[in-house]
């Protein structure tokens, strides 16, 4: 998947771009902390990112994680991060989470890309359900979610542990596909 709007593009990560990922986390790490605490801790250095992206490569070929980043084509910088987690193949349904680098929030470019993978999800595995996961406290991601279709299905409370050791309750979002 490769798709351009404006002056950004989206496609899978390629795991030789590790200082990259690198970069985009690292600059990002204090707000996504909370959030996106799994990928915060397995990039805590360019050595642990380099290990996490080989690990990348062996999920993506089992089809089991499929990581994709938003890149300004004007810098080269990957400035966002949209990864499909939490695999079903039985049902077929999937998690979905998504950052974008805080210099680019407010521009629509996560929710138009959100959208894009989305489709690109439907069309070529036909996932039956999507979810994301969300704290209240992060209203950014909850409206990308509601524009992309998400619905709230509910919370569970002392579902997810963040990276300080905080746990907190999680809002589901889903969007069912026919």
């Amino acid at each position: 998947m490769d798709i351009s709007f404006n002056n950004f593009n989206i496609k899978s990560l390629d795991t030789n771009e590790s200082e990259r990922f690198f970069y985009l986390i690292d600059t990002n790490r204090n707000r996504l902390e909370d959030f996106f605490a799994g990928t915060v801790s397995k990039t805590k250095t360019l050595q642990d990112t380099i290990a996490y992206c080989d690990d990348i490569k062996q999920f993506v070929l089992e089809k089991s994680y499929f990581p994709f980043v938003i890149c300004d084509l004007e810098t080269d910088a990957f400035i966002g991060f949209i990864d499909v987690k939490n695999i079903d193949w039985n049902i077929p349904k999937a998690e979905i989470g998504y950052f974008i680098d805080c210099n680019y929030e407010g521009k629509g470019i996560i929710s138009k890309f959100l959208g894009d993978v989305i489709e690109h999800l439907s069309d070529r595995y036909h996932f039956k359900k999507l979810l994301c996961r969300s704290n209240s406290r992060n209203v950014g991601s909850i409206a990308v979610a509601k524009k992309n279709g998400f619905t709230l299905e509910g919370t569970i409370r002392k579902d997810y542990k963040t990276t300080k050791g905080e746990i907190v309750d999680l809002d589901y979002y889903g969007r069912i596909f026919s």
